[in-house]
């Protein structure tokens, strides 16, 4: 058997919450790369210009690999790293509560039933993908900031470091900027309080507010409940109906499986969401005028730029963060274990 064994004892919540954040930021370190492609490819064509005859500029990038070795020759290879900081700060805060919480949650809306339907798990996704957009958002922004930002010689950069980001963000565009993505109601979230730690609040608590169309509520709410919901559900039907048991096989066929359909049906979402959040202060007067935009100028295939890196991001992020998840559980609790049997 590879890995380490089923422990004896479920793991507790707080293992649980450690180990998802821990083993998303795992994910996040060997797969920054792709997701930086993804976001180049989805914002690609919102600012293109024309040239002296009306005809448009040439698309910089082309294809996962082509937008890579672009980015490499013409920034460097730092470059597709740009807001790893900001990544790995969204996975701990986010991953944590999203999937860390997502048994415990599931658990609740069953009352600790041992059949659990399609209905709660869905439920459960819903809420910690909700819960963890109102604390992770804003590192969220600044990652999408980053991943946009040229680095050659003949673009400005917008921000100097992560730290220098959020300031920015939160001086040119207030607080609310922060959690830009989060209401499609701009009114809503522009805090009058001139407190900062009140706008803090009130942008948090607006943030899980159900008024308006909200993009990153909506995609995480997607993405989460896909991703966890049908991870979860292959993995019951595989060690129901299959010689599998819950090891390592297991969980690379289920964590699979999970990625690819979440990118078939979380991409449009996600590429308003990545528009959006990247847009500069008054280019989009909601959410759905930055679809609608998207669908004048570019069409409906626009809705799926990036559906390789996408693809090859999230499958290979969730290969990544499921196994060594799931290792990470049992490798805590093992410790807790002998460190038991020891005192």
């Amino acid at each position: 058997m590879v890995g380490f064994r089923p422990a004896d004892v479920p793991p507790s919540a707080a293992v649980k919450f450690v180990g998802a954040g821990t083993a998303a930021c795992i994910a996040d370190l060997l797969t920054f790369p792709l997701d930086t492609a993804k976001v180049r490819l989805q914002i690609q064509g919102e600012s293109k210009t024309s040239t002296a005859k009306g005809k448009q500029s040439a698309v910089k990038y082309r294809g996962v690999f082509g937008t890579i070795t672009t980015m490499v020759r013409t920034e460097g290879p730092r470059s597709l790293y740009s807001g790893l900081v900001a990544g790995l700060q969204r996975q701990m805060s986010f991953a944590s509560v999203r999937i860390g919480l997502y048994d415990s949650v599931k658990q609740f809306y069953t009352k600790g039933s041992d059949h659990v339907g399609i209905g709660s798990r869905l439920l459960a996704g819903c809420t910690t993908g909700a819960m963890a957009v109102a604390f992770a958002q804003p590192t969220d922004v600044v990652k999408v900031r980053f991943q946009a930002q040229a680095r050659s010689p003949g673009h400005a950069k917008r921000y100097c470091s992560t730290i220098d980001a959020y300031k920015t963000i939160a001086k040119e565009e207030g607080v609310h900027g922060l959690w830009k993505g989060t209401s499609s109601f701009t009114g809503l979230l522009r805090c009058q309080s001139k407190s900062f730690f009140k706008q803090l609040f009130s942008c948090a608590y607006l943030s899980l507010s159900p008024a308006g169309t909200a993009p990153n509520i909506a995609r995480n709410a997607i993405v989460n409940c896909t991703e966890l919901v049908t991870y979860d559900f292959i993995k019951d039907t595989l060690l129901k109906s299959t010689p599998l048991t819950d090891n390592l096989p297991c969980h690379f066929i289920s964590a699979f499986g999970a990625g690819l359909c979440t990118t078939v049906i979380a991409s449009p979402v996600d590429v308003v969401k990545t528009r959006y959040m990247n847009a500069a202060l008054g280019q989009y007067r909601s959410v759905l005028n930055c679809a609608a935009a998207m669908m004048t100028k570019e069409g409906p295939l626009a809705f799926y730029k990036g559906f390789m890196p996408s693809f090859l991001r999230l499958g290979s992020w969730n290969v990544v963060m499921f196994v060594t998840y799931e290792q990470l559980k049992r490798a805590m609790m093992a410790g807790n274990h002998n460190c038991t049997n020891i005192l």
